[in-house]
């Protein structure tokens, strides 16, 4: 699953601000906005997320 669609479930499920999320995965405020206007992370700051997200859907 892509990067944006993953947070995209994570936040709807979770019902977690966008800007908290960013903060706690990436401690970059605007890193969710900014995905959603086009950014492209670099590959290691996307597998960070990925891997913060298989951690935070494990403790669920």
């Amino acid at each position: 699953m892509q990067l944006l669609g993953r947070i995209e479930l994570y936040l709807a499920h979770t019902e977690t601000a966008p800007t908290t999320f960013s903060r706690a995965a990436t401690h970059d405020p605007r890193f969710v906005f900014d995905l959603r206007n086009g950014r492209r992370p670099r590959p290691a700051t996307a597998a960070r997320i990925h891997a913060w997200l298989d951690r935070a859907e494990a403790r669920a």
